[in-house]
């Protein structure tokens, strides 16, 4: 992490750690507002999020243009299948937007002390706050993929069809047909992508200081949906490859290597599947749905973060606490 990790190391340091700072009632406030965001988000974006993950994880599906992709789904599963899964995503999302933006909030918070925030500073924040969020909230994004997959049509004969009746049975079958550890598939390659919160956060508060310049002030409902679609598309694009592996291993039907080092299994498999992917399907296969995911995570993103800003700058205003200037 070099002097700045050193420096967040020492920060938090037990001695000089105090719970008003993690516990506050700003971290709340953002931590409700950022779900809040994530949620609605979500909800009006959400087929587009539908065609990416086919696209991600059937190989036998072509790549072809989101609305294509979702005619073809249509035509085959019905007028609500781009919907499938809604529910166990939404409570997903609200579980990990809640952690991940409380966490991120808190440290800055504990770190900084008064002092003003730089890039390096909001990227360490960031990739600690999403490793917590990674290890608290998998077991719910692996049961969503399998959700949200469930009763598709696949082009891969491969895939088995599996039957589950909610977020509890699904959670309940895995870990008796496949184990506790099931529950935390793709961990791996999650732990990797915290870049891409960490990314997307770091551009985000940069160019939110920027428009500041050093001023306390609302954005605008324009400035803050273009600085959260250009932080989200950055991010989204260079760890994209990585979230098709994350989807794949999610989904449970990837035969995982029998070595005995689960850190070694993970690292086989992302390489195995990164490497097959570019064998079956060139470099662009890396990149399959790329389109759809731009096209769903940056709206969504684009919308969360206005939303987000409204929500927490009104909920101060109501309550009379004003934000303190130096942590922007």
């Amino acid at each position: 992490m070099g002097r700045s990790g050193a420096s967040f190391l020492a920060k938090m340091a037990p001695d000089d750690f105090k719970l008003a700072d993690v516990f506050s009632y700003g971290s709340l406030v953002h931590a409700v507002a950022g779900a809040m965001g994530s949620m609605t988000a979500m909800t009006v974006f959400f087929p587009l999020d539908t065609a990416r993950l086919r696209l991600q994880v059937d190989e036998q599906r072509k790549a072809r243009s989101t609305p294509a992709v979702l005619a073809e789904i249509v035509k085959e599963e019905g007028l609500l299948a781009p919907y499938r899964g809604w529910f166990p995503v939404i409570c997903s999302l609200c579980c990990s937007n809640f952690v991940y933006f409380y966490c991120f909030h808190s440290l800055k918070a504990t770190w900084l002390r008064g002092q003003r925030s730089t890039p390096g500073k909001d990227l360490i924040i960031g990739i600690v706050a999403g490793v917590v969020n990674v290890l608290l909230t998998t077991p719910l994004w692996v049961v969503n993929t399998r959700l949200k997959l469930q009763g598709a049509k696949f082009r891969n004969a491969n895939v088995q069809p599996t039957q589950y009746h909610g977020i509890m049975d699904a959670l309940v079958q895995i870990v008796q047909r496949e184990g506790v550890g099931a529950l935390w598939n793709g961990t791996f390659p999650s732990l990797l992508l915290v870049l891409n919160p960490g990314v997307q956060f770091m551009i985000y508060e940069a160019l939110k200081r920027q428009l500041r310049r050093g001023v306390l002030r609302e954005l605008s409902s324009v400035e803050a949906f273009l600085i959260g679609a250009v932080a989200k598309a950055v991010a989204t694009t260079v760890t994209y490859p990585l979230q098709t592996v994350q989807s794949i291993l999610r989904f449970g039907q990837h035969r995982q290597p029998t070595e005995q080092s689960k850190l070694l299994n993970s690292l086989r498999s992302v390489t195995y599947l990164l490497i097959n992917r570019v064998r079956r399907s060139g470099v662009q296969g890396l990149f399959k749905g790329l389109e759809a995911k731009l096209l769903q995570t940056v709206l969504t993103a684009a919308l969360m973060f206005l939303l987000y800003e409204k929500i927490t700058a009104a909920t101060f205003r109501a309550m009379g606490v004003k934000q303190r200037v130096p942590s922007r």
